[in-house]
């Protein structure tokens, strides 16, 4: 019996940042009750190998729904293949100025800014440590915002040496909206520096410890097909092991009349999944199979996600499509792909 739709009513009638803090308590409250199968999505075993990984299944939690790492053990239970936390900066910070927040129920979005808001990359390692799931984790990492553009690159390097060794793989999120300049490292001559000081420090880890943990770089929705093109040959030319498309968008053109489509910040949801499906084509045009694709974005249906893994992801993400169709989306996504 679903009665997300029910729970889902008094949820929507919080403040959505209140609503989301409730809902992880419950979630961990259940799993600590020995509750989850409740909630758990039967058709988990569907395994598949990515970035050198064997994943459960090919069905993850995209990053920004946990982000210190607090809840891990609880999201797990609900049968995801891989679990991915963070955004992660290396110093604790507040992130932007509240309401930061905002649901668009008719359209199935949500608009954020939050701006990284997190304890810092101590504190998520501390939960890491403490979580007994032991199944594959993301960690994505960030840089702080008071941190100037041009030294973002430490910012990184320190993300990527705490976080080597309890993570399964490395998410560098360069293309988040909601810190300022952040997307800028798309660009030019910052994504080569960045990309060529991470993969030497990752190759200088794997000697270092004697384990390989892949880096995986994640892009916006919000590029061109030639920015599409020159991001992949890059990605290949510095050897980075994956892709995750996409993050959130800038474009209002799916939420143009609501009251709150000028809202500052990253939209995602259902008015996200036609942007994202086109970078995910293009990225698996460019890359003709040399790197796996990790599609987010609008997957709200078992058939939103068998579009993503047809137009050339070998894993899919959800976040949004959690928040308006609950824990019964695992269970129809497992059984479409």
């Amino acid at each position: 019996m679903n009665l997300y739709p029910l729970l889902r009513r008094v949820l929507f009638s919080l403040d959505p940042e209140t609503a989301h803090h409730v809902t992880l308590k419950l979630l961990k409250l259940t799993e600590q009750a020995g509750l989850s199968s409740l909630s758990r999505a039967q058709s988990t075993d569907k395994p598949v190998t990515v970035m050198g990984l064997e994943f459960k299944n090919p069905l993850g939690l995209a990053a920004g729904l946990d982000k210190n790492g607090d809840y891990i053990d609880a999201l797990a239970a609900l049968g995801f293949g891989f679990i991915e936390i963070g955004t992660v900066t290396p110093r604790p910070q507040p992130g932007n100025p509240k309401p930061r927040l905002f649901r668009l129920p008719e359209h199935q979005a949500i608009i954020n800014r939050m701006g990284f808001n997190n304890f810092g990359i101590d504190h998520l390692l501390q939960q890491v440590a403490q979580c007994r799931y032991r199944g594959i984790l993301g960690i994505n990492i960030g840089k702080n915002a008071d941190t100037p553009i041009e030294q973002a690159t430490e910012d990184y390097l320190i993300g990527l040496r705490k976080s080597y060794l309890p993570a399964s793989y490395i998410t560098i999120n360069i293309s988040s909206p909601n810190t300022k300049n952040l997307r800028q490292l798309q660009q030019g001559d910052e994504i080569k520096q960045l990309l060529a000081a991470l993969k030497q420090e990752q190759l200088k880890l794997q000697a270092e410890h004697g384990k390989y943990t892949p880096l995986a770089v994640k892009i916006a929705p919000d590029l061109t097909d030639e920015d599409i093109r020159r991001i992949a040959d890059l990605l290949l030319e510095f050897g980075i092991d994956g892709v995750i498309a996409t993050n959130t968008t800038i474009a209002r053109d799916k939420v143009q009349g609501h009251p709150l489509c000028n809202e500052t910040g990253g939209l995602s949801g259902a008015p996200v999944k036609d942007s994202s499906t086109a970078v995910v084509k293009g990225l698996a045009a460019a890359l003709n199979g040399k790197l796996p694709i990790i599609a987010a974005g609008g997957i709200l249906s078992g058939s939103d996600a068998r579009e993503k893994i047809q137009a050339g992801a070998s894993l899919v993400q959800v976040y949004s499509g959690l928040i308006y169709k609950g824990p019964q989306l695992l269970e129809d996504i497992l059984q479409n792909l």
